[in-house]
């Protein structure tokens, strides 16, 4: 047996602890708890304040009270609530136990039969799983994500007109900007951020198996889905009126699909930053006392990058499997559910890892202008596709008679590396009008970038 103190299994609760702590509030299993005595407690409030099941309303200051206790939730709830689960072997019915005790406390024990009244677990789950989710994205998650993509517009303006070669198949092609390539990159991920907002949060409360059955036996003068929907919709959700015992999850796979697809245009801008910095384009400034290799000290390697894309694959492997996994549940219920959603926070975890190491590694590289402009000189064959598309044209507009220029250029170029020089000579020689021959013996390759600086006043904003 080892000597060791018990030690964290997961890395998020140890070594990456600081950059996911937020996420904790939200998505841990105290958290959840917390969300559990708050809906339990509303509950309650609901019930009282429209004089249900033979109620009365509650003082404000008895109100304030209850709402208080939940809100105040911390280290001794958390304990209290483990005690109990260890004899209840249940952890809702240990939620109910400990607001039970929290009216005893309030002198409020003639209510004390409302607690978790007309409720199945699943109706606190599900509503407690909704606001963590809710406040962990909207709080925690998507500030980041924003901070991250102003990291990433303020590269792209910073470089909006520095010439760069492109690379289609990792080969010379057309020139772009830097700047531009980083837009593109933007331009997604707000659309990403559309998408993910517009999320709805669903949550029922409708009992054993979505009928009502047990409201309408305790009164069934009531419109309990009216006082149903009305509660759900109170705690800041959107309400879904059929369901079995659960509420079906649909709202949280579409919600981690969109999260896990967020995270694979993470990933390739990962690994085309981590491209660019092994040819050059980028330089990393290096962290004073950090060390690149344990062996070798001239590196300094893009561990920011590597470290992001690990991590959004394993946030990819959690919240896909969640996304497929939750859809489905046996008949009216069953328990695979519960398991996987406890996994949530890992999931989030992870990509919220990656976005603080794409952060960091943000501000640890500048671009190499020099390293740019060789690579540009170093392949004017790129302009062929200016040639041949101004000869198409000319021979259009009739000033020409070349037949097939695609051909010829093709011959001239493909394959081959050829300067300047080649390149005038060539065009020198062409039967086009004098104005078409100008414009392209004034074009290099540094030049020939279309509108990429332009398109960066289109990238869509969140």
């Amino acid at each position: 047996m080892s000597n060791l103190p018990v030690q964290p299994l997961s890395p998020l609760d140890g070594r990456y602890r600081a950059a996911v702590s937020e996420l904790g509030d939200h998505l841990s299993e105290a958290g959840l708890n917390r969300a559990r005595v708050h809906v339990e407690i509303e509950w309650l409030i609901a019930l009282t304040s429209q004089s249900l099941l033979g109620s009365s309303p509650l003082t404000d200051e008895q109100t304030v009270s209850l709402r208080a206790f939940a809100r105040d939730f911390g280290q001794a709830e958390v304990d209290a609530l483990a005690e109990k689960e260890a004899v209840t072997l249940h952890d809702v019915k240990a939620v109910e136990y400990l607001v039970r005790d929290a009216l005893a406390a309030r002198d409020l024990d003639a209510i004390a039969e409302l607690t978790h009244v007309c409720c199945t677990s699943e109706d606190i789950n599900n509503l407690s799983y909704a606001i963590t989710v809710r406040d962990a994205v909207q709080q925690v998650w998507l500030p980041k994500l924003r901070t991250v993509i102003a990291a990433i517009a303020e590269q792209a303006e910073r470089y909006r007109d520095l010439p760069m070669l492109s690379r289609t198949h990792g080969q010379p092609a057309t020139p772009t900007t830097l700047g531009k390539e980083l837009a593109v990159f933007v331009h997604r991920l707000n659309r990403q951020v559309r998408q993910i907002e517009a999320v709805e949060y669903l949550g029922k409360f409708s009992g054993a198996t979505g009928t009502f059955a047990a409201h309408l036996s305790a009164d069934p003068e009531v419109d309990w889905l009216a006082v149903s929907e009305g509660f759900v919709t109170g705690l800041g959700l959107d309400f879904n009126p059929v369901t079995t015992q659960i509420e079906s999850h649909d709202w949280q796979a579409e919600l981690y699909s969109r999260v896990a697809h967020t995270n694979r245009i993470l990933h390739n801008l990962a690994t085309d930053i981590w491209t660019y910095i092994s040819i050059g384009y980028f330089r990393q400034i290096p962290v004073p006392g950090a060390t690149g290799s344990s062996t070798m000290p001239h590196k300094v390697n893009p561990i920011r990058f590597e470290n992001a894309e690990a991590n959004l694959e394993l946030s990819n492997a959690i919240l896909e499997s969640l996304a497929q996994t939750l859809v489905t549940s046996r008949l009216q219920r069953d328990l695979t559910d519960s398991s996987a959603q406890r996994n949530i926070g890992v999931g989030f975890g992870h990509s919220q890892l990656a976005l603080d190491n794409i952060l960091k590694g943000l501000g640890q590289i500048d671009a190499a202008p020099e390293v740019l402009a060789a690579d540009l000189d170093g392949n004017w064959e790129v302009l062929g596709e200016a040639i041949q598309t101004v000869i198409r044209a000319e021979v259009t507009a009739g000033r020409s008679t070349i037949t097939d220029p695609y051909a010829a250029l093709k011959e001239l170029t493909r394959g081959r590396r050829i300067g300047q020089a080649e390149l005038i000579e060539f065009v020198e020689a062409l039967e086009i009008g004098d104005a078409a021959k100008a414009r392209l013996l004034a074009l290099t390759p540094a030049t020939y970038i279309g509108l990429a600086p332009e398109l960066l006043d289109r990238v869509a904003q969140a």
